[in-house]
């Protein structure tokens, strides 16, 4: 059995971290941006000489980001949206973003409290959802990378940039994600309109995580499954739900009021 080696596990983690913008406007925001570290500036061979690159170069260099030159699709691959990354790609590494299993190594904080995601697949309810914990006292966002929402610049639009700071723990599927959290000890909660357990009545000093399902078929089976209960917020005059970014919101901050 052989194992990865010490510089091998350091570089995964680096690029763990690593989130790439794409669009001229976008990367332009970002590379102007002080707090932001920008790593590697990706650029098409076939752009034509202008003012806006001419800025991207001159942003890139005072930042001392590498500056990288490739065909159409190889830019593509890098972008994964070659119909919208005007020729432009940026890495950024986010001291926030990170894999789970990577976070509870680094991270002996008892409680804990997440919110994850299952289907989340509106770009404006994500983006909104991480403004809500980013700004919050819960402890991250629990976010798999199948089945969501892309974190892109339509997520990074609709959280007001607060995706650039927020805490992500990504795992590669929900299932996987939660199962390292109940390694922690931690509570499974799914949320449900009609539990009888309601959210004020969860008892203190416990670490949990809250599922939000998707915006129209709630959660998933299988994730239903991994829940240790199902919990409400009570609501009245007959409203049966609420916007998922919503109730993201009224749990991020329930302890707070």
């Amino acid at each position: 059995m052989t194992t990865d080696s010490p510089a091998y596990l350091e570089k995964k983690k680096f690029f763990n971290r690593v989130l790439t913008v794409y669009g001229r406007k976008p990367v332009l925001e970002a590379l102007a941006n002080p707090k932001l570290a920008c790593f590697r500036l990706h650029l098409a061979r076939s752009n034509r000489p202008s003012d806006a690159l001419k800025q991207l170069l001159s942003l890139a260099a005072k930042k001392g980001t590498e500056v990288c030159y490739h065909d159409k699709q190889a830019l593509a691959r890098i972008s994964k949206n070659a119909r919208q990354d005007q020729g432009v790609a940026l890495d950024l590494t986010l001291d926030g973003l990170k894999y789970c299993d990577d976070f509870f190594l680094s991270n002996s904080q008892q409680p804990f409290e997440m919110i994850a995601l299952d289907n989340i697949t509106n770009p404006q309810n994500l983006g909104m959802i991480i403004r809500s914990v980013c700004a919050s006292p819960i402890t991250a966002l629990l976010l798999p990378q199948r089945g969501c929402a892309a974190l892109d610049s339509l997520v990074i639009k609709a959280s007001a940039g607060t995706l650039f700071k927020s805490q992500i723990l990504l795992c590669s599927n929900l299932q996987q994600g939660l199962a390292l959290c109940k390694q922690q000890g931690a509570k499974i909660y799914g949320l449900d309109a009609k539990a009888p357990l309601k959210l004020s009545q969860l008892p203190p000093n416990e670490s949990r995580v809250f599922i939000l399902g998707n915006e129209t078929q709630g959660l998933s089976q299988a994730v239903e499954a991994l829940c240790d209960n199902t919990v409400s917020i009570p609501m009245r005059n007959e409203v049966e739900s609420l916007n998922v970014a919503v109730t993201a919101s009224l749990i991020a901050f329930r302890s707070v009021f």
